[in-house]
């Protein structure tokens, strides 16, 4: 092929990469880039092959995100109807395994790409007019980044560990995962509340819902399996920006102390105080360290960036002594596994969070709630209006659209082993205590 000025002189490859980049740009949510990629899709000249269809596939995994809420009004029955979809898959002899000695990703020629192709259109993340065939063109990255956002997975077209474990799990098994659910579901199918916040334990997420539509979502860090994030129904009733945090009897007696045995200004330098029964403050030099016993005083964390719960504490009724909070790992929230906390959770963006529950309270407006946590000041704040939360374990759902959507089965309660594969692999395992993940580092 010859070449030509403008977008005709760009090789395929060059073309793809460009499609690729403006679809991240739509992703992110400006309509401008969305125009320029689509005027670049139906240019009237773009050389000798005809590749409209992939372009527009290499987009796809944006379908999946949605402003509809997992318990949205046709949740329960768009999960019923995936159920008869998968139990028609399940009686056509479900779908190959999907093994390869080779990476399979853009541009790999491999026989191997026929079963991924197969995989991909069964279960409909593929249409069945891309063909089948050796290579892993744009039209299977499209339909594998699909297939990744569905199932929680990063959506980079790439088939790793994670992705190949999530597609190899047999259409028999997913059916079982999506009856599990559809009974979870059924129990959630009253009236929430015009506004509420859902904490999707397994996806590892969190919605703020108003009037059926999702007003903001936030990337959490729950519970491991050892210390798991309980289910419960309750109400939001206070947020604290600027908390204090007091340190568990067992992080002192199995971590601080021992650190201060090796740093003597471990407190001074994260500032934790020393407060005795009647409220006043002891030195750190006056406590022998190295006694048998750990001192009995209140370890309390003054308010600031290195504070453990960072700018913000969020409390719910519960027996359990848990709540939702900033950190100043901000780190955590990129992590693929996020099922490393103690049983609080973790809340990304936790700011806009905030701004959206103290809504309805006089004298809380974003301006305010950032002038507060600049100052430094320790503020309680009492809700006006208590915001319904709730706690739930769905791995299994479709929302809208008839996208089906499956997570990890991370604390094991879905009945079978294999959903719970891919829990393991890449989570860091907690040191000392189970909550030594909220100890100032």
């Amino acid at each position: 092929m010859s070449k030509k000025p403008g977008i005709d002189a760009l090789s395929r490859r060059g073309f793809l990469a460009s499609a690729a980049a403006f679809g991240a740009a739509t992703f992110a949510g400006g309509a401008f880039a969305q125009d320029a990629l689509d005027d670049i899709i139906n240019a009237p000249r773009r050389g000798a092959w005809d590749d409209q269809f992939d372009a527009k596939a290499s987009r796809s995994a944006t379908a999946v995100v949605s402003n509809t809420p997992i318990f949205g009004i046709n949740t329960l029955t768009n999960t019923q109807n995936a159920v008869g979809q998968y139990q028609q898959i399940v009686s056509a002899g479900g779908w190959p395994q999907v093994n390869s000695s080779v990476r399979l990703e853009m541009g790999v020629v491999d026989p191997s790409v026929q079963a991924l192709r197969q995989r991909l259109i069964i279960s409909g993340d593929l249409p069945q007019s891309a063909g089948i065939s050796n290579s892993f063109d744009s039209n299977v990255d499209g339909a594998v980044k699909r297939f990744q956002a569905r199932h929680g997975l990063p959506a980079d077209g790439v088939l790793g560990e994670y992705s190949v474990k999530a597609m190899n799990i047999a259409a028999d098994v997913r059916l079982g995962q999506l009856n599990t659910n559809i009974v979870r579901l059924q129990s959630m199918s009253g009236d929430l509340g015009e506004r509420y916040v859902l904490v999707n334990i397994p996806a590892a997420y969190i919605e703020a819902v108003e009037n059926g539509r999702v007003a903001t979502r936030h990337t959490a860090v729950v519970g491991r399996i050892s210390r798991q994030t309980h289910i419960i129904n309750s109400k939001i009733y206070e947020v604290i920006l600027n908390p204090y945090w007091t340190s568990p009897r067992s992080i002192v007696e199995k971590d601080i102390v021992p650190l201060m045995r090796k740093d003597p200004e471990y407190l001074t330098k994260n500032s934790i105080r020393l407060i005795d029964g009647k409220g006043n403050e002891v030195s750190p030099e006056t406590i022998d360290w190295n006694a048998e016993k750990a001192p009995n005083l209140t370890f309390r964390q003054d308010p600031g960036k290195t504070n453990a719960m960072a700018s913000t504490k969020i409390n719910f009724h519960n027996p359990n002594n848990e709540y939702m909070h900033d950190t100043p790992q901000q780190g955590l929230f990129n992590k693929l596994a996020r099922f490393e906390s103690s049983g609080c959770v973790r809340v990304q963006n936790v700011r806009d969070l905030t701004t959206w529950l103290l809504r309805d309270t006089p004298g809380w407006s974003r301006q305010q709630i950032e002038a507060t946590i600049r100052a430094g000041q320790n503020s309680p704040i009492k809700l006006a209006v208590e915001v319904p939360v709730y706690f739930k374990y769905i791995t299994a759902w479709a929302a809208t659209d008839g996208i089906v959507q499956f997570r990890d089965d991370i604390y094991e309660m879905d009945g079978e082993q294999e959903l719970a594969l891919q829990t393991t692999t890449g989570i860091e395992q907690a040191a000392g205590s189970v909550e030594r993940d909220n100890l100032p580092q």
